[in-house]
């Protein structure tokens, strides 16, 4: 018994000293070049800016993205670097999400300078389209690479697929499957009942030109935003409620003051598009996610319906893009909790 108790510590020793040397050898020559082909920057950045912030200002796309007609090209964290006492740096990349920035925070030392988190809280990363989208693949590796983990263990779980690697055509049929089944919180006289029907409803010609022909560019932007927007969250089901409630215990345990922001969506062309139908779903979105949060003891700014219609970059897509008008709007009220 003892010489196999014997051999088995010294088969943990070899691939132990096996495991240090693997480690030592990639992240000295590879590890660089891996962050770089799985644009996984922002661990870069968390480890620089952690110690000469403030506050930390974790976001997707629409933080930094501005409009060519845009005089000033400062970014929503930079506006609020501006018209705060505080240091105020940004951790941001397009298009990633709460999962992306809980992994991330877990890189704050206890060292660090940074008190206090804001991070966009977009409702639209809570629908299906976001959650299954053909991207999800590349920022769940990305992930992988924010993990506090050794760097060979994280080249291990990339080189074993340990992350969600669905492929793109299986990610399409979760959003159809979806959009087909699952029902939507609409009064019992409203004729659509799920996405798709709704979907199916307003691309059958509903907005036509004057000459009778279908005004197609009005159509289909009519259903980008019920296929995007026409969702009710599930708190027991949702992979991103799921995330943030982890941020909320995160940032409990290092003692972080936390704020979530809000983001303005475009509920003008919600309205005009689409009709009251799909601004109820929304603003019941809104208000589950300012509640919950709200009594797990985070501040949420609210700025959902702060941005006109007209000051959104992107007038034939459903994004969270703001023109400078916009994106002070935002600014000046992540502000006033700052202060």
């Amino acid at each position: 018994m003892k010489k196999l108790f014997y051999k088995f510590c010294l088969t943990l020793l070899i691939v132990g000293c096996c495991l240090a040397i693997a480690n030592f050898i990639y992240t000295k020559y590879y590890y660089k070049n891996d962050i770089e082909i799985l644009d996984a920057s922002m661990l870069q950045k968390i480890d620089s800016l952690q110690y000469i912030c403030d506050v930390l200002y974790f976001a997707e796309s629409s933080n930094g993205t501005v409009s060519n007609n845009d005089t000033c090209q400062l970014s929503i964290s930079e506006m609020i670097d501006e018209l705060s006492p505080l240091k105020v740096g940004a951790i941001d990349h397009g298009a990633v999400h709460a999962r992306s920035y809980l992994q991330l925070i877990k890189n704050i030392k206890p060292n660090s300078k940074v008190k206090t988190l804001v991070i966009t809280l977009n409702s639209r990363s809570f629908g299906s389209p976001w959650i299954n989208s053909k991207i999800e693949t590349n920022l769940a590796q990305a992930d992988i690479i924010y993990e506090p983990n050794f760097p060979i263990i994280k080249r291990l779980k990339l080189a074993f697929n340990a992350y969600d690697n669905k492929s793109v055509e299986m990610r399409n049929l979760i959003n159809e499957k979806n959009w087909s089944e699952q029902k939507l919180n609409v009064p019992s006289n409203f004729p659509y009942k799920t996405v798709r029907q709704w979907d199916n409803g307003m691309a059958n010609g509903t907005y036509l030109l004057p000459d009778g022909k279908w005004d197609s560019p009005k159509i289909t932007l009519a259903c980008h935003y019920i296929k995007t927007y026409a969702f009710s969250i599930d708190t027991n089901s949702n992979p991103r409620i799921k995330n943030f409630d982890e941020i909320v215990e995160l940032a409990n345990e290092k003692k972080l003051n936390l704020v979530f922001h809000l983001l303005a969506e475009n509920m003008q062309y919600a309205d005009s598009l689409v009709g009251k139908e799909l601004v109820h779903i929304m603003n019941e979105n809104k208000q589950l996610l300012i509640d919950r949060y709200t009594k797990k003891g985070v501040t949420v700014v609210n700025s959902f319906n702060l941005v006109n219609g007209k000051d959104f970059i992107d007038q034939d897509w459903t994004t969270e893009h703001y023109n400078q008008t916009g994106r002070w709007i935002l600014a000046k009220n992540v502000v006033k909790i700052l202060r």
